[in-house]
C-alpha cells in the first residue's frame, strides 16, 4: 500500500544559554514539531513554513542547514508520511493562535527544550527525526569552526 497524505513541518532550533533547544508542541499527551497537511499546489517546504506560522506565530525561519529534510516511515491508519526540515528561529515569541477550524488553539502547550529533554517526550518515529536534526546541527557546527 503506498503512503497516504503527506504532511510537512520544521524542527525549530533556538540557541539558549549556548545550547540548541528545539520547539515542541503538545496536543493532549502527544508532543510533535510544528507540522501539517500539504495543500494542493503547495510544496512541502511552503507547507512547513506556513505551519510554523499558523501553529506558533513564528515567522523568522533561517535555513542555516539548507533545505535538506527527513521523512518518517508511513504511520497511522492513513499511512501518512511526514517530512521535516531543520531551521533556526533566532527571534520571535511563540504563541498558540486560535485555529479558525477548531475555534481554539490547535495545541495545548509549547516548550523550548534541550535536545536530550525533548527526546524523552517524543515517540520513536519523532526521536528518529530529532536524531537526524542533531546530526545536522553537529555537521553545521563542525563546518563553522573550519
Amino acid at each position: 500500500m503506498p503512503p497516504g497524505p503527506r504532511s510537512a513541518g520544521v524542527v525549530p532550533i533556538r540557541w539558549l544559554e549556548g545550547e540548541p533547544h528545539c520547539l515542541l508542541l503538545r496536543c493532549y499527551g502527544y508532543w510533535d514539531f510544528p507540522k501539517g497537511e500539504v495543500d494542493p499546489g503547495e510544496s512541502a517546504l511552503e507547507t512547513a513554513v506556513r505551519e510554523v506560522t499558523e501553529e506558533t506565530g513564528l515567522t523568522d525561519l533561517v535555513w542555516r542547514w539548507g533545505e535538506g529534510f527527513v521523512e518518517t516511515p508511513p504511520y497511522g491508519p492513513k499511512r501518512k508520511v511526514a517530512r521535516y526540515y531543520l531551521a533556526e528561529v533566532p527571534t520571535g515569541e511563540v504563541f498558540l493562535p486560535v485555529s479558525p477550524e477548531l475555534g481554539r488553539p490547535e495545541h495545548h502547550e509549547f516548550r523550548w527544550l534541550r535536545l536530550d529533554a525533548a527526546r524523552g517526550l517524543l515517540n520513536d518515529r519523532l526521536k528518529a527525526v530529532l536524531d537526524w536534526a542533531r546530526k545536522r546541527l553537529t555537521i553545521g557546527s563542525a563546518n563553522e569552526r573550519e
